[in-house]
């Protein structure tokens, strides 16, 4: 395809994506459709990719464009101390759902990821911490058996080693090519916390776009502190759906960060220049460097 109509195609589906409250694609994934620059679909500045590294993938406009799991956690954590728990852990197609074994190795090969979730431990400024991180790359973020079980490993790592725990919400829901071993995996998140809950654990949920269905209704909404990228979509259905069922229109803004702080459904919206220092200011205050992350 010519380069130029090439590139005019991708903004018309970052345009479309953004009016529906679809996921962006990162500027790691359109690197190869956009070799010169990347336009933001909010307010249409072009910037090129080491600009927008050095901004941690945010216009000069404030739009938020999405994160890959790892640079997430290089932007987060103290250098060379992240620890992942949940490589051994892969997704299996137990409905031997159509073409879903060969999507999820051909994303995997893309990715590198085995899902959609990285888990581990590491550091903030020399506090532990157990962290998840959601990558919206990997089937939109959704949640099937091996999303359930890497979230769980880090609920439990936190638990076993009183650390507190960070996780980085970004999901479409519940992942339908495995049907109700994926719905499972909210019941089971969900009492691995009331677990860490009741051993006095701390639990900080960070909200960015898009944090929907299945993992909103579980996990992502049960920590004690939680924290919002700008202007991210959170709810359980999408807007579009609620509109069409109870027939009224929605008040500008509905299921956005900043509506939903305005409404106590979030703690605190927070840029992403700004996470890592929240975050730290969240542990000192908390007093929360005696566990452990050997």
């Amino acid at each position: 395809m010519n380069p130029f109509f090439k590139k005019q195609r991708d903004k018309i589906f970052k345009l479309k994506a953004l009016r529906e409250g679809q996921s962006t694609p990162s500027p790691a994934s359109i690197s190869e459709t956009q070799p010169l620059g990347i336009t933001c679909p909010a307010c249409g500045h072009t910037s090129t990719l080491d600009v927008l590294k050095k901004q941690d993938q945010v216009c000069r406009c404030g739009y938020h464009y999405p994160l890959d799991a790892h640079t997430r956690l290089q932007i987060t954590l103290d250098p060379g101390t992240f620890h992942d728990i949940g490589r051994h852990v892969r997704p299996f197609d137990w409905l031997s759902f159509p073409g879903y074994a060969q999507k999820l190795k051909s994303i995997q090969d893309t990715t590198g990821l085995t899902d959609g979730v990285v888990s581990g431990r590491g550091r903030i400024d020399g506090f532990p911490v157990a962290i998840a991180v959601m990558d919206t790359r990997f089937l939109m973020g959704s949640m099937g058996s091996a999303v359930g079980e890497k979230i769980t490993l880090a609920i439990e790592l936190a638990a076993k080693k009183k650390l507190p725990l960070i996780i980085f919400c970004a999901s479409g829901g519940a992942r339908m090519q495995e049907g109700i071993l994926s719905l499972m995996q909210m019941a089971k998140t969900s009492a691995a916390l009331k677990r860490f809950s009741d051993r006095g654990g701390l639990y900080i949920s960070v909200l960015t776009h898009p944090t929907t269905g299945g993992v909103t209704a579980s996990f992502a909404m049960l920590g004690d502190i939680t924290l919002a990228e700008p202007e991210a979509l959170i709810g359980f259905a999408g807007p579009r759906v609620i509109e069409q069922t109870i027939g009224e229109t929605l008040p500008q803004g509905f299921q956005r960060s900043e509506f939903q702080e305005d409404h106590g459904f979030v703690d605190a919206v927070v840029e992403r220049r700004e996470m890592r220092d929240t975050l730290l200011r969240l542990l000192r205050l908390h007093d929360l460097k005696g566990g452990t992350d050997r």
